[in-house]
């Protein structure tokens, strides 16, 4: 007979194997929906009825019931799994939300509506299996063994995989064996809807180049004058004070026409081809600055100064690997990677739909307003919308950003290959790839990724699974109570 260790055992008494997936959904739910809707704030309208100066529709609380399914008489009543399973139906719970309509700085309508539904993960805190004994649980039907943790689609069991990506806002500088520059810096620079790859090259002339979104190989020089940071002895300061390197200086010279901000505003609004009078090219050129260059360091315009610093730092290090040796980051290290879980993947699915919805508010409401139809702000919210996607998205597994894959049916063969299923981590690393060391075991993933576990063929070493004991840490986005804790243990603040 084998003996179990008492440890092992107590663990597994108050634990599930799948409770980080479950603790990822309830705080979706509970804290990065009411998030989401927070970013989006107040909807503005552009058409506004003669009569009115000013339109303001404002999005407040947001919170979700347990599951509920409408009868064909109209009649509302709560749904367990097994008998979305029988009857082929979501296992879905309604998403109300707070409105209100201000007219010329006047609340004049405020009401609480049904916006969509989402589906519930089964044995999460919205499930109406959660907190029931094995008695209970058999009386609804369910297996007492059965940890939960995926959701119920069109009576189908569909199971949301992890998803291994590289840190957001952290710089990889990589040495290329083919392409233009012999070394190239990588960031994705991620804060709120918005994750944007940000990439810096040097080219064999030794041009340092900045690339993202829409901006194409911009010169770095020029976007560090642009953000106010004009004088070239700075710059150099700035990047190195104790170590001046000759292509600093290639790259100064090459920017020396460019004299003010105002001039390397003028120059990168050309670069990325807004052909417009010379103050609306500026203003434009600097929204998007502030917009979507390094937006985890803010987007508003007291923050260029402080981005303009970042860029001179990111030189700066750039500097260290490709001229001094200094060893580079290792991507593989799990310190360097993010897990985005059940909860995750759902909060960017929701935020892009959620904003698709307030879209099609807006479209609706100025169609009505130049008709003069318009009655009341309930009547142009539908809430089949927002549902119709993210069930379509859960349903086929085609995911934000092109991702494929991320929604598949459990594999029910036998009990282990269910909590294999549940337990599996994927890379999105492309399978058809030679990248042998992002294949690799890594010995950072002892007590984290089960090292025997991965299939043969193409996808060997980006398909995983986690440890038994694994247990995956949330997120907090308490940033005061980080900076308190730091504060407390003798850490001062760089001003």
């Amino acid at each position: 007979m084998i003996k179990v260790n008492p440890l092992i055992k107590r663990y597994f008494k108050e634990n599930s194997f799948i409770q980080s997936n479950i603790i990822s959904f309830n705080h979706f739910v509970e804290h990065e929906m009411q998030k989401i809707v927070s970013e989006m704030g107040e909807i503005i309208p552009t058409i506004i009825p003669q009569e009115i100066q000013e339109f303001k529709i404002k999005l407040d609380k947001v919170w979700i019931t347990k599951p509920q399914i409408v009868e064909a008489d109209g009649s509302r009543r709560d749904i367990y799994p097994m008998e979305a399973r029988l009857r082929k139906l979501t296992y879905a719970a309604p998403i109300f939300l707070e409105v209100s309509a201000h007219i010329d700085g006047v609340q004049r309508e405020t009401f609480t509506t049904e916006i969509g539904k989402i589906p519930i993960m089964v044995r999460s805190k919205y499930c109406h299996l959660s907190g029931l004994g094995k008695k209970e649980l058999i009386e609804k039907y369910e297996d007492p063994g059965d940890p939960g943790g995926y959701f119920i689609l069109n009576g189908k069991e569909r199971v949301l995989i992890t998803v291994e990506d590289l840190a957001s806002n952290k710089l990889f500088v990589q040495h290329n064996k083919v392409g233009p520059s012999e070394y190239t810096a990588k960031l994705f620079s991620e804060q709120g809807p918005y994750r944007i790859p940000h990439v810096l090259e040097q080219m064999k002339d030794g041009m340092i180049y900045l690339s993202f979104t829409r901006f194409k190989r911009i010169p770095i020089i020029v976007v560090i004058k642009a953000l106010g940071l004009i004088k070239d002895q700075e710059i150099v300061r700035f990047i190195s004070e104790d170590k001046e390197h000759d292509d600093i200086f290639i790259n100064l010279f090459d920017a020396v026409e460019i004299r003010g901000e105002e001039d390397a505003l003028e120059f990168i609004a050309k670069k990325i081809g807004i052909a417009q009078p010379r103050e609306i090219k500026i203003e434009r050129a600097r929204e998007s600055l502030d917009r979507y260059l390094l937006p985890h360091l803010g987007t508003s315009p007291k923050d260029r100064l402080f981005k303009a610093y970042n860029l001179c730092k990111i030189i700066r290090r750039f500097f260290l690997v490709s001229k001094e040796g200094a060893k580079q980051k290792d991507k593989d290290h799990y310190m360097n990677k993010r897990l985005k879980l059940s909860g995750d993947l759902l909060a960017d699915l929701f935020r892009i739909n959620f904003r698709i919805l307030i879209n099609d508010i807006l479209y609706n409401f100025q169609r009505l307003v130049k008709r003069s139809k318009f009655s009341s702000v309930k009547n142009i919210i539908r809430d089949k919308l927002l549902t119709s996607r993210i069930q379509s998205a859960m349903a086929t597994g085609s995911w934000v950003g092109g991702r494929k894959g991320i929604s598949q049916n459990i594999d029910r063969s036998n009990f282990l290959a269910t909590m294999s299923h549940l337990q599996r981590v994927v890379s999105l690393l492309s399978a058809s790839q030679e990248n042998f060391e992002a294949r690799e075991l890594h010995p950072t993933h002892w007590g984290r990724l089960c090292c025997i576990e991965t299939p043969e063929g193409t996808p060997i070493g980006l398909r995983k699974n986690f440890a038994m004991l694994c247990e995956v840490t949330q997120e907090t986005g308490n940033e005061d109570k980080i900076k308190k804790s730091l504060e407390s243990l003798g850490i001062d603040e760089v001003k």
